[in-house]
């Protein structure tokens, strides 16, 4: 059973290091062996393309388990760590994320089944996923401000900031797969009443 392991850092002066402990301790307390590693060292704000998960997914076949450090390192966003883990599951890939605890076995199948077993899991993770995601994003953005001589803050009378701008795509995305309000606000980590009037403000429709 192929175990490929996939590494990835997204600022400067970071490497792969402890990733690839944390690996390598799992393998050897679970008795397995790293089939393969893959490795990146790019920029989150990059494509999945430039950041090699287009080219690691096309490596793995049904039967694979991926091995991540965590679940954050399969994307920029919850919408698109969701949906790699969707597309991992409807080809039959296993998947390990060891800081999570999650380990869904291989399904020679792989299907709706397998996916929805995946994504349930997924749920209640996602809200720590997305805060370190973000805080990943807010760091280098303001860095970004501060060296290009831009001043912080909006102008008068425009619509206030939200800690949901620029996730508008991925509401869109878990509303139309019937996940309820209730259950998208607890994931992105706010009140039912801020993720609907954000929702209205910013004229989202599913």
């Amino acid at each position: 059973m192929p175990i490929i392991a996939y590494l990835r850092v997204s600022t400067e002066g970071q490497d792969t290091k402890n990733q690839k402990l944390e690996i390598l301790s799992w393998a050897n307390k679970e008795g397995h062996q790293i089939t393969d590693w893959v490795e990146r060292e790019m920029s989150s704000r990059r494509s999945a393309k430039e950041r090699g998960l287009d080219e690691l997914e096309a490596r793995l076949t049904t039967g694979d388990i991926l091995v991540v450090a965590e679940l954050s390192r399969l994307g920029r966003s919850v919408g698109e760590v969701v949906q790699t883990v969707d597309r991992l599951a409807a080809a039959g890939v296993g998947l390990v994320c060891i800081k999570e605890g999650i380990r869904v076995e291989p399904n020679d199948k792989g299907g709706r089944d397998m996916q929805s077993k995946m994504l349930v899991t997924l749920f209640g993770l996602l809200a720590e996923v997305e805060r370190d995601l973000i805080s990943e994003r807010t760091k280098a953005g303001l860095a970004r401000a501060r060296a290009e001589g831009k001043k912080l803050g909006r102008p008068k009378g425009s619509i206030g900031k939200s800690r949901l701008d620029g996730r508008e795509d991925q509401i869109r995305e878990l509303l139309a797969k019937r996940v309820s309000k209730a259950s998208l606000a607890r994931i992105l980590d706010v009140t039912p009443p801020t993720l609907g009037r954000f929702i209205a403000s910013r004229g989202i429709v599913v």
